[in-house]
């Protein structure tokens, strides 16, 4: 009983931060305090719960493995106090805290302007800690308690997850203005036969996805030169170095005229990606988050129909 009383929120919180960042240093500016201060948070933790939860060495710091078997209880708890608060706050109207948001890089910067201020209107004080990353890794960052919810690409292994689809997303052949293609009323996959492909690296699902396309239409894809972003995927388009696919959302956000692309559809290739608000089941707010998907597919029917396909779309479609 003495040790539950010396506990804090707020140690548990720090322990967890330390752990993630693997270092006092990233994780005191991370929470935004001093690291003297943080350092004698832990030090008073080990002491209340008799256990070394840090191993210091002279590159660093590693989690022992008692740490590492407290840490998952700790972001539980955590995650058990950001519910209770959330809870509260939706029953009695107030604020709803902040959340940490999972975005992949070729769908968040996107997607969430057109997203953000209607969910701002109705939750004024709901915020959202966003950072970027392959599905992949938002998909094990979300399991292990990095992110409480995300937004990626499907598909969506894990079955300690709910997958609430979003929409659809098409993508789009991207051609320089002088390409041979660039003129012709209506391009069909045949034209793309042996035509180089750009795509970006390869640790993003979008560059499997591209692959798997070109494979099919036998275009062959360039590895020599793949892109970091889809900004510099566009670049290299403009330049000459080959064709490529790119995101809807993209083009409507990034490719304003017609001077520089030629963007167009393909004839006989239906190539898409499928979006997701994705949360743990075991969320204490998983209630909340129906609740955000429920909006975010709302948004999307009224603002975005005519550059992608929500998810009532597509249900009519398989009806």
């Amino acid at each position: 009983m003495d040790t539950l009383e010396n506990l804090s929120l707020k140690q548990i919180r720090y322990f967890t931060a330390v752990a993630e960042q693997g270092s006092f240093r990233q994780a005191a500016f991370r929470l935004n305090i001093t690291q003297p201060t943080l350092s004698n948070q832990i030090a008073a933790l080990e002491t209340t719960l008799g256990v070394q939860l840090f191993e210091r060495t002279r590159k660093g710091i590693n989690t022992t493995p008692q740490g590492r078997e407290l840490l998952l209880s700790a972001s539980r708890i955590l995650e058990e106090a950001q519910g209770f608060t959330t809870q509260a706050s939706l029953l009695s109207g107030g604020g709803l805290g902040t959340y940490r948001l999972g975005v992949t890089p070729t769908l968040g910067p996107y997607l969430l302007p057109h997203i953000l201020s209607p969910i701002h209107e109705r939750y004024h004080d709901l915020k959202f800690y966003v950072r970027e990353d392959a599905p992949g890794v938002l998909e094990t960052g979300l399991i292990n308690g990095q992110h409480d919810l995300i937004l990626s690409t499907l598909p969506i292994m894990s079955t300690e997850l709910v997958v609430a689809p979003l929409f659809r997303e098409p993508l789009k052949l991207a051609l320089a203005k002088d390409h041979r293609l660039a003129s012709k009323k209506r391009i069909n996959r045949m034209d793309l036969l042996g035509e180089p492909v750009l795509t970006i690296t390869e640790h993003h699902l979008f560059h499997r996805q591209i692959t798997e396309l070109c494979e099919r239409v036998g275009a062959v894809v360039r590895r020599d030169y793949e892109g970091t972003s889809l900004d510099t995927l566009r670049q290299m388009v403009v330049m000459g170095m080959g064709i490529s696919f790119l995101p809807a959302l993209y083009v409507k956000s990034e490719i304003r005229g017609k001077k520089e692309l030629r963007v167009a559809d393909v004839e006989g290739i239906n190539v898409v990606r499928n979006h997701a608000l994705v949360w743990r089941n075991t969320s204490p707010v998983r209630n909340f988050y129906r609740q955000l998907a429920d909006m975010i597919r709302e948004i999307i029917e009224e603002d975005l129909a005519d550059t992608v396909m929500p998810v009532s779309q597509i249900k009519k479609s398989v009806n």
